[in-house]
């Protein structure tokens, strides 16, 4: 049997330590979204044995104005979204972005290297400023740079993201080849996505053509990781589906949204694939599904909520396992912008 072929990325990459990075901003209350899209998948990666740094990326959520006190909340109610998940905060590495200032730092220098037509490029840009554009703030603009920064600090090798990050990453690419072409090195690693599972984006309860959002006004549309049982089970009673039975096979959800989003969540929280799924309930109606996905979600996120709520009865223990979790990022992140510096040809004698 012949060898793979190895791409020139791939023989690059090898030279690096395998490390995941991923973070969430803290700009409001993390939904079923959040954890299959991936505090679920962290947790996996960081039961294979791969360094993962997980990351509340509080800077970028001012790219839009926060209350402070509301952030300093969320920052901490996602931390303890991060630990009841699962995440250990002894073997991967969790803080808050605006401890590390080389985040900020990188991020400099990457709005020096990407260009003004990537950046107009970008889809979630234009989503999130509309017709507003004049008026939101440079930040929103900039902040894929950032995001690049994020990554690259660490020399992440991975990243785990959803459909609608794919192009982000794809600018984190060109800006690490474009370093590494411009100051003639083989600095960063090119990094690769990682996309896998039956619900990596999950949609809204309300409407199957739309992302599940923590933003959206109908409380309705979501599940939220503190919503109790009751509640849990109330929202996907109501959720919107079609008159129509589940299909003998999952070709059969093509064109039917929200009968597919109910699928794909199920899939999902029962670790199972979308064929096995349709296979158990082929040819039932949503009043039989409903019920069973109800109880399979309470199951897996009551004790996520139950947890979460303890640990925010001390946000003193939060903030000291993500100050910690600081102190390792910044062994890592330090030296690697410090050689940044010197490559782009700062002088640095006070260090």
């Amino acid at each position: 049997m012949s060898e793979p072929v190895q791409t020139p990325q791939a023989i690059a990459n090898a030279a690096f330590k395998p490390r995941i990075f991923s973070g969430i901003q803290p700009s409001g209350g993390l939904t079923l979204g959040n954890y299959l899209g991936a505090l679920k998948r962290f947790v996996q990666k960081q039961d294979e044995g791969i360094q993962t740094i997980y990351c509340l990326v509080d800077m970028h959520a001012i790219t839009t104005w926060q209350d402070p006190a509301k952030l300093r909340h969320a920052t901490r109610e996602g931390a303890a979204a991060f630990i009841a998940a699962g995440i250990d905060p002894a073997r991967s590495i969790l803080f808050n972005q605006s401890q590390v200032s080389a985040h900020v730092e990188l991020g400099w220098i990457f709005n020096c290297v990407a260009r003004m037509g990537w950046m107009s490029r970008m889809t979630q840009f234009k989503d999130k400023a509309g017709k507003n554009s004049e008026n939101v703030s440079l930040g929103l603009y900039a902040y894929p740079a950032l995001m690049a920064a994020d990554i690259l600090a660490y020399h992440a090798t991975m990243v785990p993201v959803g459909d609608d990050q794919k192009q982000h990453l794809e600018l984190t690419r060109d800006i690490a080849i474009k370093f590494n072409n411009d100051y003639g090195v083989d600095f960063f690693p090119v990094v690769e996505p990682l996309i896998e599972g039956a619900a990596t984006r999950v949609m809204s309860l309300r409407d199957g053509t739309k992302k599940m959002s923590k933003s959206d006004p109908s409380d309705q549309s979501r599940i939220n990781l503190t919503d109790d049982a009751d509640v849990i089970a109330a929202k996907f009673r109501k959720a919107k589906t079609d008159p129509e039975p589940l299909p003998e096979t999952a070709f059969g959800l093509k064109d039917r949204p929200e009968a597919r989003n109910l699928v794909n969540i199920y899939a999902a929280l029962a670790d199972q694939s979308v064929d096995q799924v349709i296979a158990d309930y082929a040819g039932k109606q949503f009043g039989t599904f409903k019920p069973a996905l109800a109880d399979l979600a309470v199951s897996k996120l009551g004790p996520i909520a139950a947890e979460m709520n303890r640990l925010m009865q001390d946000p003193g223990e939060i903030d000291r396992i993500l100050g910690a979790g600081a102190d390792r990022a910044e062994a890592i992140a330090r030296p690697i912008v410090d050689q940044v510096y010197d490559i782009t040809g700062m002088i640095r004698s006070r260090r």
